[in-house]
């Protein structure tokens, strides 16, 4: 297992997803905000409406870990508990999205990730 890096990856990404979701739980946090926020994110998709370099960039902006953390961080440290709320929910959201493989985009094509490539059915062909 520790010489299969995607293996590696997928169980981290488990354990993050366990994790934000037990500290939202131990917060007392909305889980009816939980489900009417958890896939927010993903609206940046809207930017591969106008092609996949705008739609990988709007993308990766909301599904890096750094926004979050650092929402997380100031939540706690100025006790805004919204904003530890918000922060869990994006963690939990992103944590989801790599287990299942939904990685950081590549401009070439929307499933070209830093996770796997998936190759589009002309790609399989040859």
């Amino acid at each position: 297992m520790l010489t299969r890096p995607s293996l590696l990856l997928r169980l981290e990404e488990a354990t993050l997803f366990a994790a934000a979701l037990f500290l939202y739980y131990y917060l007392q946090c909305s889980w009816l905000l939980f489900a009417v926020l958890f896939l927010t994110p993903d609206l940046f998709m809207v930017g591969y409406a106008i092609n996949s370099r705008v739609g990988a960039a709007s993308y990766n902006l909301v599904h890096t870990l750094i926004f979050p953390v650092i929402l997380l961080s100031v939540g706690y440290l100025l006790h805004q508990h919204l904003a530890a709320e918000l922060a869990l929910i994006w963690v939990a959201h992103i944590a989801l999205d790599r287990l299942l493989g939904y990685g950081l985009k590549y401009a070439t094509f929307f499933k070209d990730t830093h996770l796997q490539h998936i190759p589009s059915r002309s790609q399989a062909a040859v």
